[in-house]
């Protein structure tokens, strides 16, 4: 028999890994109580259901909000990993959307009217629970098909869990089109326990610690010290290095993008993948909804003699800046240094500038998500 949340949390606790948080017992509660609804469904066996010519009660669903490092990730993955039934899944809200779009799309070719309908009855019949991580809006086309969608799979008996850094009342604050969205929130709060998650300890700046966020000259030595907070900022154990997750994301115009390093929302580049390849703001815009931290290697004294480049760091860094992500790298000079002389060092001054604020306290302490 597989161990309870409530009992893998407890653990945690015990060994100093977690510090004690009221938020967080409460959360996992609420979580264990999921738990147990879908294993005894689960237990009772689909034959006793034809049975009784009916559906198992479905288990009510969670959104766990909170600020950023609170823990709502950890306790995702205690909790998934917990449950002992079958047809789960889990998913970054972000890859769930896209995955969406490509449903529709596909739907739509096939001229047989709404495509809401077919792409539940698909999304139901693979998954008895969805879990998904940091729910955000920030786009109408979003806005408009979450309502339906999320009703039919509520309604088809699909146990939903999410986490959010934002209430329900705050998603897609002041986005276009929004009472296209506000179904969708009444929606959440009528059929979700909505429990707060904002205890006093912000694990993820706590993990950062006194990590050195910008890091010169590149080499060996700036390589190892980012490695080694990365698998202190992801729980990963660095002698298993070999088989860290890799990632292939769809960014800008449906292209696709190879993140080598990807895990708990923390993806490892480098300045070559990034910034000397053809890429552009979309491509951009999407690493930084997707990830609270990037970790980038290898940026080199930028000029005239490499302009494309610099441009294009300049977009990156303006991207991840609005997006308030953390971003630990390592450089061949220090920011006030690295576009040292010659046509567009003035423009370049901004990125200087932003680049130094996002070494600051203040910055660090913010949650991810746009301004």
């Amino acid at each position: 028999m597989s161990a309870s949340v409530l009992d893998r949390h407890a653990t945690l606790v015990q060994a100093g890994e977690l510090r004690p948080d009221a938020d967080q017992v409460k959360a996992v509660s609420a979580l264990a109580k999921v738990q147990s609804k879908l294993e005894a469904a689960q237990a009772r066996g689909s034959s006793v259901w034809r049975f009784l010519g009916r559906k198992p009660e479905p288990a009510r669903g969670l959104y766990l909000w909170g600020g950023v490092g609170r823990g709502k990730s950890m306790l995702m993955d205690l909790f998934f990993d917990s449950v002992q039934i079958q047809h789960k899944r889990r998913a970054h809200f972000h890859e769930f959307m896209i995955d969406i779009h490509a449903r529709l799309k596909a739907e739509r070719v096939k001229e047989k009217g709404d495509p809401i309908p077919p792409i539940v009855a698909a999304l139901a019949a693979e998954a008895r629970l969805l879990c998904f991580d940091e729910m955000v809006v920030n786009n109408v086309a979003d806005a408009a098909i979450m309502s339906r969608l999320f009703s039919g799979l509520i309604a088809a008996g699909v146990t939903v869990v999410t986490t959010s850094n934002r209430h329900p009342d705050d998603l897609y604050k002041n986005g276009l089109n929004r009472q296209l969205f506000l179904p969708f929130i009444d929606l959440v709060k009528e059929s979700l326990d909505v429990i707060a998650l904002d205890g006093p300890t912000d694990y993820r700046r706590d993990r950062l610690g006194s990590a050195k966020i910008w890091l010169v000259p590149n080499g060996p030595k700036a390589t190892t010290a980012l490695s080694e907070t990365f698998f202190r900022m992801t729980d990963y154990p660095p002698e298993d290095r070999g088989h860290v997750p890799t990632l292939e994301m769809e960014v800008g115009g449906g292209r696709m993008l190879h993140v080598p390093k990807a895990l708990k929302g923390v993806a490892v580049f480098s300045f070559k993948r990034l910034c000397a390849e053809a890429r552009g703001a979309a491509d951009y815009l999407a690493i930084a909804r997707r990830f609270h931290t990037v970790i980038m290697v290898g940026i080199p004294v930028l000029g005239p003699h490499n302009r494309n480049e610099a441009a294009r760091f300049v977009t990156l860094i303006d991207a991840l800046y609005e997006y308030r992500v953390k971003f630990l790298a390592s450089a061949d000079a220090e920011p006030d240094h690295l576009y040292p002389q010659g046509d567009g060092r003035f423009e370049f001054d901004r990125t200087v500038s932003r680049l130094m604020e996002m070494q600051s306290e203040d910055y660090l302490a913010e949650g991810h998500g746009p301004r």
